[in-house]
């Protein structure tokens, strides 16, 4: 009997020991006890830079529609300036034209075309007996610091 009971106790000790050196062994040195803490900051400055450097893509996104819009209009407005030359140049009632070398169209009022000026060049030349046309038609479309510039060029015959 003695000798099992020597036995279970050394069984427990055994059991104790192990249980010991494993908690020995999941304890962190002194060293590495601020880790976590450097990771974190680590983390919280890599993720910071991650959402600046997306504000300014969006930001930049914005820039471009805004300018994509304000070239568009330009565009329509240099167009709409080039066609009423043309209504100038061959008017509807049978009158004659007139080919302005320098003229100026004021686009209407409208959601479209405001802030927006158009200059138009007219050039007359003839080609044998036939007198061709081109008329430079330059618009320009601002709003605050967003300036944008379009230029259309047609070429028309007339007898």
């Amino acid at each position: 009997m003695f000798l099992n009971s020597q036995r279970r106790s050394i069984g427990r000790n055994s059991a104790s020991r192990s249980s010991l050196s494993r908690s020995k062994s999941n304890a962190l040195p002194e060293r590495q006890r601020g880790s976590a803490l450097i990771i974190g900051v680590f983390v919280i400055t890599v993720m910071f830079l991650l959402a600046s450097a997306l504000i300014n893509i969006v930001e930049d996104g914005d820039v471009g529609l805004t300018q994509e819009v304000w070239g568009t209009r330009a565009f329509a407005a240099a167009n709409s300036g080039a066609d009423a030359s043309l209504a100038k140049l061959f008017p509807l009632n049978g009158n004659v034209g007139t080919c302005l070398a320098s003229d100026v169209w004021t686009p209407p009022d409208v959601t479209g075309f405001h802030a927006c000026s158009v200059t138009l060049n007219c050039t007359a030349y003839a080609v044998g007996a036939v007198t061709q046309y081109r008329i430079n038609s330059k618009a320009v479309c601002e709003s605050g610091e967003t300036r944008v510039s379009r230029q259309v060029e047609v070429e028309a015959r007339g007898n």
